[in-house]
């Protein structure tokens, strides 16, 4: 007889007083074999304690950023299946033994809750989902697939793929991370759509709509140099190579009529544009190999993880 799978519920918080409690409950009640971990990220406000007492093992992370608290979270809790969510109670619970049942019956490696607030513009600002659907789309042109959600803080993993995950993010730059991982591993992944509530009185967004939307742009802009170098520095070489030819040409066609170069600094910067161009191409080919070992590695890190048991 399988044994059956043990199940953590992960949420990171800060200051969440006002809802971390119904978080638990509600989870606690949807999933009840679970065990529900509350990391509470230097909260001054008692959300450690409240979630205590409803129930939840917490421990404590005085660094500061999601990205920190979750890179802890993955790297301290044993379990074959983690369902990841947030503090603020806007995720739905109830549709949390759904997406576990999915991942389990297909063999899944990561489901990704899909907001639908139903467009209750309370629950999910116009601009933050402008900005949402912006990003996924910048990272589908990056990676040659468009996830729904990217930003969604509402997923379940697999163990394979916790233990496989090199996080680097500090901060909300977390969800990219992942997204990025499952598709570089091309890893068997679900999407679910599920309701987005409103924060609920007195709890209020640590979300900085600029600061961590350039973060994010930031992390999707490494994440691409660090694993598609080669397309990454073929366009680096082709704008320095276009800047080097526009400066240059004219210097040519001069001395070619003339036998002269009057503008010595413009032909000196022209080749050194052209050189730099040479080289990023040099560099990009030769990261590419770097990037191929570095994602088998991860592959086989990956597969050492092994499979979430089955009940």
């Amino acid at each position: 007889m399988a044994t059956p799978s043990r199940i953590a519920v992960l949420v990171p918080c800060y200051n969440e007083a006002a809802t971390i409690a119904r978080v638990v409950a509600d989870f606690r009640a949807a999933l009840p074999g679970a065990t529900v971990y509350v990391y509470d990220n230097r909260s001054t406000d008692g959300t450690g304690d409240i979630a205590r007492a409803a129930g939840a093992v917490v421990r404590r992370e005085p660094r500061p950023g999601k990205g920190v608290v979750v890179r802890r979270m993955f790297a301290e809790v044993d379990a074959d299946i983690y369902v990841m969510t947030d503090g603020d109670a806007t995720y739905d619970a109830s549709r949390a033994p759904e997406m576990v049942a999915l991942l389990i019956r297909d063999d899944l490696d990561l489901i990704t809750g899909i907001r639908d607030d139903e467009e209750r513009t309370a629950a999910y600002r116009r601009g933050h989902r402008l900005g949402n659907r912006a990003f996924n789309v910048l990272l589908g042109a990056l990676f040659g697939e468009r996830p729904t959600d990217m930003l969604s803080g509402y997923r379940v993993l697999s163990r394979r793929f916790v233990k496989s995950f090199p996080m680097e993010a500090r901060s909300f730059e977390i969800e990219t991370e992942l997204t990025v991982h499952a598709l570089e591993l091309r890893v068997p992944a679900a999407e679910i759509r599920t309701r987005y509530f409103e924060r609920p009185e007195g709890s209020s967004s640590k979300l900085s709509t600029y600061r961590d939307g350039f973060r994010i742009l930031a992390t999707m802009a490494r994440l691409f140099r660090d694993e598609r170098p080669l397309p990454f520095f073929a366009g680096l070489a082709l704008l320095l190579a276009a800047a080097g030819l526009a400066l240059g040409t004219g210097v040519i066609f001069e001395f070619m009529e003339t036998g002269l170069v009057p503008r010595l600094p413009t032909a000196v910067l022209a080749t050194g544009l052209m050189l730099m161009a040479s080289l990023s191409i040099a560099c990009g080919v030769i990261l590419a190999s770097v990037a191929r070992g570095r994602r088998e590695a991860k592959r086989l890190a990956y597969l050492a993880a092994g499979a979430s048991r089955n009940s």
